[in-house]
């Protein structure tokens, strides 16, 4: 049954309120990677206003008396190959990778349209064969060499009737020698990976703005009207769809399902976190990540932007509604939770999960029992109009890295929280870095790929 859920009065006042921390580019569309250095006019305007900072009503986080001082373990980091999914194997779970000792930029390179007023880059890099595949703001995927950056071939997926000629969004994942691309056109495409060239294109309801997840020969994907899609990787034809729950308020990111055997972990706008059988839809159950009482603006934007990780049979998840939670695999029983309101996708290594929020604040939580090691706020010191947003983390070199729309990236010793190291990337960035072979990539928002080696 397609049940759907409408936002009253308070909701759209909710919405609205957003705009003095997050862009809306369309209607009930709020768009994280803006509202910094491009829209400081609006900015402004927002700051003369009385609306209420969202963000500030967020519950204080405090470490727990038990853990200050206590060391955790954390494995040692280990090689990376290939970098397929957005969040680097189907789990969307990577430990610690070996990657970018030297902490310096060792190139750059352009991949196509930046973002601006119409176009978005939401896409995370993934890497495989010896290459890094990307996708600009104007529906063009290209790939570069590992190495050097070189491009080898590009290709624009925007189909030849542009009736949505504003569309924007989506990304990209890679399976035996094939990409495939989700976007913002009403498709999902497969391109060979050594080419470029068009194997299958499939028509979908609704734009895409989630990246694909790629298992078993199936292709996930979540357009904006929170329902999910499978197809067949190598037709193209649809195997199924699941409807959850609607909702008109939600985050632009891209977004992607986290697998593990025959279990499909899924996120929605609605705050739902769902767990399916891969290969037919089925739901094995059903858990809500947002408060049963909402009492306040922030709560009332429920969607989990980030991707969800499987990790030691956990799911670790949150969402904008102020829920941070481990949730058993097996049955969906959430095991721990803490209210942490964020957009970006937690890490999970060794005894610790790692988050980033809406405010700045980097944490570090016991895996096991929810509590808090650390607390690093890296907006610390800065006025209101000078925060940064910062990326998803990253741990790789036993150092947590994450990007900020400041321009910059920062290495974190993961056992404290403090600065190890920091970079200039050279333009605002707020995907999340990957590791392989050795170096750090990242997209920023002006159309560049950054290698740190």
């Amino acid at each position: 049954m397609n049940l759907k859920r409408t936002l009253g009065v308070a909701s759209l006042a909710a919405l609205l309120a957003l705009g003095a921390c997050s862009t809306v580019s369309k209607v009930g569309e709020i768009n994280p990677f803006k509202g910094h250095a491009k829209e400081k006019a609006k900015e402004k305007a927002a700051a003369k206003s009385n609306r209420i900072p969202v963000i500030a009503l967020n519950d204080s986080l405090k470490v727990a008396d038990v853990l200050k001082g206590q060391d955790f373990f954390l494995p040692a980091p280990a090689p990376q190959a290939d970098w397929p999914t957005p969040g680097g194997n189907p789990e969307q779970s990577v430990e610690n990778v070996d990657a970018a000792p030297a902490f310096q930029i060792a190139w750059k390179r352009s991949i196509g349209a930046a973002s601006n007023h119409r176009y978005h880059i939401t896409a995370p890099p993934v890497a495989a064969e010896g290459k890094l595949f990307v996708m600009d703001g104007a529906a063009t995927v290209s790939a570069h060499d590992l190495k050097t950056g070189a491009t080898l071939w590009h290709t624009n997926v925007t189909p030849k009737s542009r009736r949505d000629g504003e569309a924007y969004g989506g990304g990209v994942a890679y399976a035996a020698g094939k990409v495939y691309v989700s976007s913002g056109f009403k498709q999902v495409v497969q391109l060979d990976a050594k080419t470029g060239a068009l194997g299958w294109r499939t028509r979908t309801d609704a734009p895409l703005h989630s990246a694909p997840a790629v298992a078993d020969g199936r292709v996930f994907v979540v357009d904006v009207n929170d329902e999910l899609l499978a197809f067949d990787t190598a037709s193209g034809a649809q195997l199924w769809t699941y409807q959850a729950l609607t909702e008109p308020a939600r985050i632009l990111a891209a977004s992607s399902s986290a697998v593990s055997n025959d279990t499909l972990v899924t996120s929605f706008a609605s705050g739902e976190l769902v767990a399916l059988r891969a290969a037919n839809g089925n739901e094995l159950w059903n858990a809500s990540l947002s408060k049963v009482s909402r009492t306040n603006a922030l709560s009332e934007i429920r969607d989990i932007a980030g991707r969800p990780v499987i990790y030691k049979n956990d799911v670790f998840a949150v969402s904008h509604a102020d829920y941070f939670a481990a949730v058993d695999l097996r049955t969906g029983s959430v095991r721990w939770n803490l209210p942490i309101s964020a957009t970006t996708t937690p890490w999970a290594a060794g005894d610790v999960v790692y988050v980033v929020d809406q405010t700045g604040q980097v944490m570090c939580v016991a895996r096991d029992s929810g509590q808090i090691y650390w607390v690093r706020d890296l907006n610390d010191g800065l006025k209101k109009k000078k925060r940064a947003f910062w990326s998803s983390p990253l741990l790789a070199g036993n150092r947590l890295i994450t990007l900020s729309t400041h321009g910059t990236a920062i290495a974190l010793n993961p056992k404290t929280g403090a600065t190890v190291a920091t970079l200039k990337l050279g333009a605002e960035a707020l995907l999340g870095p990957i590791a392989v072979q050795g170096m750090i990539y990242a997209v920023t928002e002006g159309g560049q790929l950054v290698a740190i080696r």
